[in-house]
């Protein structure tokens, strides 16, 4: 076989809500087995959602110590990198699911993930017009493809696990001679996927001869608040950073029963999209306790505030805002123990290929999200690269006017999946 290593690119990426044709040129190989009809496992599907959870809580803590804005989608990420586990064996494996919190057997993982794609994609729906007068609506898109070079050999049941359980077909690419074109392709499918959101997810120089496999995941969100604000009630504001400066932004307004918290150093209040099954839980720190809230974040601060939730009447101000983020995660994920995936010498994909042995060499991330007086859109994309080598009565009223920097979590209420994650220290950077 030899010691030589060729790379494979994963790309994963949650997009905005909008699925568009993509590359309908390319030649695709797909597997004669067809998407599996997913089967509920109720006690599967409890175990992989707090194994989310925790994976990504824990990204985040590893990622807080700059000092921008940031945004990712941690069920992206796990899921690109679970397309890659499909193929992953030995150590290799056993590392993976240490580190990205798999903690089902991979047969039953894969069929768990199937089953939660489903689920999100049932929160699809369009809503009769509010009395603005404009359309609501929820659109929620997940999508995965395989890039593969011409001619190269992939194991057979690697590829019926992404079609069965992924329903992801192979796309056959010309890394060998052509990369740069591989890579326009590729950036072109993420670019509909996302509504052109995220134009280049892989730039130039990534993918190169030694380029074998590229995987990729989109995550699209394009979602009404169930109860929007009122244009003419946002005002400019005083926003205050955390070296006590003071920035001018957008804040908008309403009076309204939400769902609330209240903890030691924080308040919590969360938003409902139209149709009740998503929501944007916002975490706002005290003023002087953020850097104390944030640390807790991987002790499960979010998830606790958002089981803590009860209705009542808030006075709330909420900052406008848009940015993206870009992150490159090998490191990070090598500090979670998933070190062999990165190691030329010891990296076992066996399961996806025995023809030339392939290993990780980065993975990037990059996550697009805005808020406004309507709702919100957001969109994010992963590569991963593979080379060769308590509570008062309801009548109370709260104020809580957010001018200052605070968490967020976007996540289905169901099933409690986050599908992005961030912070927000600067409305207007």
């Amino acid at each position: 076989m030899g010691s030589r290593f060729i790379c494979i690119a994963l790309i994963l990426l949650p997009i905005m809500i909008v699925a568009c044709e993509g590359n309908t040129n390319v030649r695709a190989v797909a597997s004669n087995l067809e998407r599996r009809s997913p089967v509920l496992a109720g006690e599967d599907l409890q175990v992989l959602y707090s194994g989310m959870r925790e994976l990504a809580f824990d990204l985040y803590a590893r990622q807080a110590s700059g000092k921008d804005n940031l945004v990712m989608s941690p069920a992206s990420i796990q899921i690109a990198l679970a397309m890659a586990y499909a193929g992953a064996r030995g150590e290799t494996a056993s590392q993976m699911a240490q580190a990205l919190r798999f903690a089902l057997p991979a047969e039953r993982l894969h069929a768990a993930l199937n089953t939660v794609d489903t689920m999100l994609a049932s929160r699809n729906r369009s809503h009769p017009p509010g009395h603005h007068g404009k359309q609501r609506k929820i659109e929620l898109s997940i999508a995965n493809a395989l890039w593969g070079q011409d001619g190269f050999v992939f194991q057979r049941l690697f590829l019926d696990t992404l079609a069965t359980e992924y329903g992801s077909d192979m796309k056959i690419v010309e890394f060998k001679k052509a990369s740069d074109e591989a890579r326009k392709m590729i950036n072109g499918w993420v670019a509909d996927q996302t509504n052109d959101r995220i134009e280049e997810l892989v730039p130039q120089g990534v993918l190169n001869e030694l380029t074998r496999l590229v995987l990729t995941n989109a995550v699209y969100l394009d979602a009404t608040w169930a109860f929007p604000f009122e244009a003419k009630d946002t005002n400019a504001h005083d926003f205050v950073l955390l070296d006590d400066s003071k920035t001018l932004v957008q804040m908008m307004c309403q009076s309204a029963m939400f769902p609330y918290a209240k903890g030691p150093g924080w308040q919590a209040v969360e938003l409902a999209y139209v149709g009740g099954e998503l929501a944007m839980l916002i975490l706002v720190p005290d003023t002087g306790r953020y850097a104390e809230v944030e640390q807790a974040v991987a002790e499960g601060v979010i998830e606790k505030a958002r089981i803590s939730l009860v209705d009542r009447r808030v006075e709330l101000g909420l900052p406008k805002f848009e940015f993206r983020s870009n992150t490159r995660l090998a490191d990070l994920l090598r500090e979670l123990g998933m070190r062999d995936a990165f190691d030329r010498t010891k990296a076992d994909f066996s399961g996806m290929t025995t023809k030339e042995p392939l290993c990780i060499s980065e993975v990037l991330h990059e996550a697009f999200i805005k808020v406004d007086e309507e709702g919100t859109e957001a969109a994010a994309a992963t590569a991963v690269v593979m080379e060769l080598a308590a509570a008062l009565p309801p009548e109370d009223l709260v104020r809580l006017i957010i001018d200052r920097p605070f968490i967020f979590s976007l996540h289905d209420r169901k099933t409690g999946v986050i599908l992005f994650l961030g912070r927000v220290l600067n409305p207007g950077q």
